[in-house]
């Protein structure tokens, strides 16, 4: 049959692809440590030192995942050929549209695992911590951080991520006027780090009376989480904490107490502060997690300025700063500045669906890399 052969070419086009994506895995080594720390939590002293077992946990379950994907590509290769195979045998029409199906299906996830490869940042497999908030547009730029939060929570919902809100202060109206949350999974920040920076909605404002187009904006500022093997100096003489009651929905217990926590850092400016753990000391860990991050990226960024030989500027959560649009009136579109990717399906976008846009950033910094590599070798 045309249909099938023609099944049979495309698919037979992905084999090398699907190669070189087990290949860049070291899959081998990888079986080989999950055989490794498997015999190593038999250990009757494993936990006795907890931060490092639960790393070492962490470490197995990512492994274990990778493995597991990576082999169900090529048993979903092999399924595919001899559905194929069968169909064309048996000459049955039938199969045509189920083997389309788990094409297209083959398709995606290797496209997914290919994409996995190009996370080699040294944090990307660290869980993220993103912070949101509002900025030009009052009651409208609190109710799009709402929705964005919302966005970000659909993403992490269908990649099978947990979600960890540290701080959220309402807006005075409606919406959120700025939230902190971590996202916790397997390369969380290596895909959400391309989410960093303003993005600016269009829309006829639902708070306007006189149902006029009105723009608004928020920044989006993300940070790997860091563990305490990362040398982030934080002086207690360039700090202060401050203890307060945490305010909005928490429980009982949390506002009866004074848990919440506020961290200022004199040198930078930079304030951090969580309320939505149930004990104080809790909440002192989550803030000083995100300090560190912070200044990390400070860090990070501030060498980053000194080796382009120029000044790192903090954008403006306004006009003409944005790295996405969202156009929802008079027509939809949502458009990355970056990467020039753009979709028509707006609501699809805020209900999570985002792959589109982080594919399309991961791929511009592996051309950015390659691109790079090949002018150093002629230089």
């Amino acid at each position: 049959m045309l249909e099938l052969d023609q099944m049979k070419i495309e698919l037979q086009g992905l084999q090398e692809s699907l190669k070189e994506g087990r290949d860049s895995l070291n899959l081998p080594y990888k079986k080989q440590r999950i055989e490794e720390l498997s015999r190593e939590m038999e250990a009757p002293d494993f936990w006795n030192d907890a931060d490092k077992a639960n790393g070492k946990m962490k470490d197995l379950k990512d492994m274990q995942r990778t493995v597991e994907e990576a082999d169900g590509l090529s048993q979903q290769y092999d399924d595919i050929l001899s559905l194929i195979e069968m169909g064309n045998e048996e000459d049955d029409a039938s199969v045509v549209s189920e083997i389309r199906e788990e094409l297209d299906d083959f398709e995606n996830k290797l496209e997914e695992l290919r994409l996995s490869t190009l996370l080699t940042g040294e944090y990307d497999a660290n869980n993220a911590i993103v912070s949101l908030n509002a900025g030009a547009g009052g009651t409208e730029s609190c109710d799009w951080c709402s929705m964005l939060f919302r966005m970000y929570s659909r993403w992490a919902d269908k990649k099978g991520f947990s979600i960890d809100v540290m701080n959220l202060v309402d807006g005075d109206e409606a919406g959120i006027k700025s939230v902190d949350f971590q996202v916790n999974g397997t390369n969380a920040y290596g895909f959400l780090r391309s989410e960093h920076g303003v993005h600016r909605l269009v829309r006829i404002s639902p708070f306007n009376a006189q149902a006029k187009r009105q723009t608004s904006f928020v920044s989006c500022e993300v940070m790997p989480q860091l563990d305490t093997t990362v040398n982030i100096e934080i002086n207690p003489d360039d700090i202060r904490i401050d203890y307060y009651r945490s305010s909005g929905a928490g429980g009982q217990h949390i506002n009866k107490t004074s848990s919440a926590i506020r961290i200022t850092h004199f040198p930078t400016g930079i304030v951090v502060t969580c309320q939505n753990e149930r004990s104080q000391f809790q909440n002192k860990e989550k803030a000083f997690e995100e300090l560190r991050a912070k200044l990390y990226m400070r860090q990070k960024a501030e060498e980053e300025a000194m080796l382009d030989g120029i000044r790192g500027d903090t954008k403006e959560i306004a006009w003409g700063s944005q790295i996405r649009s969202y156009v929802l009136q008079p027509y939809t579109l949502v458009k990355d500045t970056r990467t020039n990717e753009e979709t028509s399906d707006a609501q699809g976008v805020l209900d999570g669906n985002i792959d589109r846009f982080i594919n399309a950033y991961l791929k511009m910094e592996a051309n950015k890399r390659q691109m790079k590599a090949e002018q150093e070798k002629i230089g």
